[in-house]
C-alpha cells in the first residue's frame, strides 16, 4: 500500500475540535463533515486539499475528545494519511478502527514542510519527502492493522 500527495503541515496539539468543530457534529454525513474539516485552523483547507494529500502534524495530534468524527472528516476530505510526531491514543485507535492510516515518525514530521510532495510505503514504513529526497523510517503496520485498513475499518474486517 502506498500514498503520495502534497503535505499540509500543522503544529503541536491539533485537537479534535480543530479537525472538525463541534458545531458540525449533528450530522452523520461524512461528506458534510469533510466540508468543514480543519476550517477553524485553516479556512482554505478543503479548497487546497486534493484527494491523496497528506496531513503532517507535530506532537499530540488528535488530542481532545474521543469522537470518531475527527478521523472520519479527514478521511472523507480525501486525506490519504496523517504523519505526526505523536498521536493522542484515542485518535490513533479511532483512525485505525475506521481504516484510516496514520504514522508516528518525529523525524518525518520535523523534516517535511508545508507543500512538500510526500510518498508513504505502508508496507515498509518508509516515508519519502519527494521534494527534498530525504527518507524517514516509521514503524510499518503489523499485518492485522494492514488488513483492517485494507478492508476499510474494523467493522468491515470483522464482517469478512
Amino acid at each position: 500500500m502506498f500514498a503520495q500527495g502534497k503535505a499540509h503541515k500543522y503544529g503541536d496539539n491539533i485537537n479534535t475540535d480543530v479537525i472538525i468543530p463541534a458545531r458540525y457534529l449533528n450530522t452523520a454525513s461524512h461528506a458534510e463533515l469533510a466540508l468543514h474539516c480543519m476550517e477553524d485552523i485553516d479556512a482554505d483547507f478543503i479548497n487546497k486539499m486534493k484527494t491523496g494529500d497528506i496531513v503532517v502534524g507535530e506532537r499530540n495530534f488528535g488530542c481532545g475528545s474521543s469522537r470518531e468524527h475527527a478521523p472520519i472528516a479527514l478521511k472523507a476530505a480525501g486525506v490519504s494519511c496523517v504523519i505526526a510526531s505523536s498521536f493522542a491514543r484515542i485518535f490513533y485507535r479511532n483512525a485505525i478502527n475506521i481504516g484510516f492510516p496514520i504514522l508516528e515518525c518525529p523525524e518525518a514530521a520535523e523534516g517535511i514542510s508545508d507543500g512538500d510532495e510526500v510518498r508513504v510505503d505502508f508496507d515498509t514504513g518508509v516515508i519519502t519527502n519527494v521534494t527534498t529526497g530525504k527518507s524517514y523510517q516509521a514503524q510499518a503496520f503489523p499485518d492485522f492493522i494492514k488488513s483492517i485498513i485494507a478492508k476499510g475499518g474494523l467493522l468491515s474486517a470483522i464482517d469478512n
